[in-house]
């Protein structure tokens, strides 16, 4: 079970630093899909566009990033699947955890 997993101190630097690593990586890419539009936007109706493209990746963004340990092995999962955060991130955790992330990532 995800909440019996014990986070040693160092282990939880190690997750920190993936954490933020990850979620600076996704919003750069916001940020270049934003600048991206708002250079080729022409007409009223690429401002809404905009706006739309901001709240659904706030939204998606905000559902992705929880911060808990008792959720951050599937949160890891996720952002590797994605592509925001590779194994290389993840050295100096646990052998147990880098094995549940794996297994979950193989899994889906």
């Amino acid at each position: 079970m995800m909440n019996d997993i014990k986070w040693s101190k160092a282990e939880k630097e190690v997750a920190r630093r993936a954490f933020d690593s990850a979620y600076e990586r996704e919003c750069g890419a916001i940020r270049a899909k934003l600048q991206e539009m708002t250079a080729s936007a022409s007409q009223p109706a690429d401002i809404w566009e905009i706006h739309d493209y901001l709240s659904d990746r706030r939204r998606a963004v905000d559902g992705k990033y929880d911060y808990r340990y008792s959720v951050l092995i599937m949160v890891f999962s996720r952002l590797i699947e994605e592509g925001w955060l590779t194994e290389p991130d993840l050295l100096g955790l646990g052998a147990d955890k880098i094995e549940k992330i794996g297994q979950i990532v193989s899994w889906r």
